[in-house]
């Protein structure tokens, strides 16, 4: 039986920026549910960051997590995303779709559109980032040569695209630590390496929801371009809270029709 696991992002978790003209409740993603109920979650790596909340999407059972908490109160760093993954994975849930703001590291990549990645580049430093610290019970080493499910892909970017939203069906996703953006000296160095967008939470998302052996995907939203593109300012917090909040109904609208689609 599909159970899909949906972790809001920056955007998608602050309650303030989803009440609109759709009359929509308070708790933004919260609201895309019926039936829902709050669950408490406690797990072997800690508390998650928030309650989860349970409910259907068209039928589909679902759980939604907001990964900074449902006051954004943890930082990139903060965040324990072992005990939010190992908590989705303790109520069965099959597939996991993640949103995220992101920094645009291509020209092409305009601001508010969605990005499908297909890769990811680690460059945290201080978080832990594998279920499998101690070999005591074997060696494991999780395969990661395509960390995002390619079904859950191509699901998210025909969606996308039938809803009538500027969407990119690949591309590379540089996680940073955080919670400082980059320099311009590590924003050039990122499109060097090949990275087409930059986020502070996928890579330890996605090597851990593959370890726990469940489905993952991303709806990567661009908000800026980072700050290698000179010709524009550096960008503030607020100005990317303001793109997400103008595009945030898009991805909540993608959500709502895939998940009733996926098997």
């Amino acid at each position: 039986m599909v159970k899909v696991g949906i972790i809001g992002g920056s955007g998608l978790d602050n309650p303030e920026l989803l009440t609109d003209a759709s009359k929509l409740d308070a708790d933004s993603l919260y609201a895309m549910l019926t039936d829902a109920a709050q669950l408490e979650a406690d797990t072997l790596y800690g508390k998650p960051s928030a309650p989860l909340a349970s409910g259907r999407i068209g039928g589909t059972e679902v759980i939604i997590l907001s990964r900074h908490g449902r006051k954004h109160e943890f930082s990139p760093s903060q965040v324990n995303y072992r005990a939010n993954i190992h908590a989705l994975k303790q109520q069965g849930v099959t597939h996991i779709i993640a949103t995220t703001a992101c920094g645009s590291l291509r020209e092409e990549i305009g601001r508010g559109d969605l990005v499908i990645v297909d890769q990811f580049i680690d460059f945290t430093r201080h978080r832990p980032i594998t279920f499998f610290d101690s070999f005591e019970n074997g060696a494991a080493h999780a395969a990661m040569a395509d960390p995002f499910d390619a079904n859950l892909r191509k699901k998210l970017y025909a969606m996308a695209v039938a809803l009538g939203y500027k969407t990119h069906d690949r591309g590379t996703i540089v996680t940073i630590e955080g919670p400082r953006f980059s320099t311009r000296a590590e924003s050039r160095m990122f499109r060097s390496w090949g990275a087409d967008v930059i986020n502070m939470s996928v890579a330890p998302e996605a090597i851990l929801a593959n370890e726990a052996g469940i489905p993952y995907a991303v709806i990567a939203m661009s908000t800026d371009y980072d700050c290698w593109k000179e010709d524009e300012a550096p960008v503030t917090w607020d100005e990317i809270l303001e793109v997400f909040k103008n595009n945030a109904e898009n991805v909540k609208n993608l959500l709502l029709q895939v998940i009733p689609t996926i098997d």
